[in-house]
């Protein structure tokens, strides 16, 4: 079935960032097609929403699962206008040489692999629709540009996502598909959890940072994904005001 409206895949769809970020494009008219591991998680942010939606269980390491996900999307809407690449994993805070290589191996396997691999299909089925084009934003972080202490492995997988941004707006151009990247600070998610009850500051202390609303993601992300094609913000960050970036390095 062919619908009028735009059609978003967000991936990471049953929880924190992702879950806040489909809702919130389902406010403002977009069809959905949520993606994640745990299929009961997509249902329930399916139910929350009265948008058009379909959910399906996705592992975005997984090259037959991800075009598997793409092909039901167009298969059921006719086209794919936006692309939310979000689906991302964190290890714990542990110095690089003490954290185990099957920790390190799923986490690059999530956030850079699960990150190409679904920007790959969007980028295929953009190129093919009529009108042709659309939109891709990924899921940065503060990380893609200054770290945590004892975060190695994710600070390296957010700065290939800049670096995959970069190369999607480079690549995207000639036929219509814009990129971007939103660089998120201490939103309140399970992700964050820890860093209420306190973080590892770079001069050695352990402080609670604070922390932001998810909604307020959600309503940035729909405003890139709302603007007409002819128009991009490349890179946003938003963040916690008062959480210890600035200082940090």
């Amino acid at each position: 079935m062919t619908s009028p409206r735009r059609i978003a895949v967000v991936t990471g769809a049953g929880s924190g960032i992702g879950r806040a970020v489909a809702l919130g494009l389902g406010e403002a008219g977009w069809s959905l097609v949520l993606a994640g591991r745990r299929p009961d998680a997509l249902a329930e942010t399916a139910a929350r929403t009265t948008a058009e939606t379909m959910a399906t269980a996705c592992d975005v390491t997984d090259e037959q699962a991800v075009d598997a996900l793409f092909d039901a999307g167009l298969a059921r809407f006719g086209r794919i206008d936006l692309l939310f690449n979000n689906a991302g994993i964190s290890t714990p805070p542990v110095p690089l040489d003490e954290l185990e290589v099957a920790r390190i191996r799923a986490l690059l396997d999530t956030n850079i692999l699960g990150s190409l691999l679904c920007a790959r299909a969007a980028m295929r089925a953009m190129k093919r629709q009529a009108p042709q084009g659309g939109r891709i934003i990924n899921n940065g972080s503060i990380s893609a540009d200054r770290p945590r202490p004892h975060s190695a492995p994710y600070t390296a997988s957010k700065h290939a996502i800049t670096g995959l941004t970069k190369a999607i707006a480079l690549d995207g151009r000639a036929h219509g598909i814009a990129a971007c990247q939103i660089d998120i600070g201490n939103a309140v998610s399970e992700m964050s959890a820890a860093l209420a009850q306190g973080a590892l500051q770079p001069d050695g202390r352990v402080l609670a940072e604070p922390r932001m609303d998810v909604a307020h993601v959600a309503r940035m992300v729909v405003h890139m994904a709302g603007l007409p094609l002819e128009a991009n913000i490349p890179f946003a960050t938003i963040m916690a005001t008062a959480m210890p970036l600035y200082g940090r390095g």
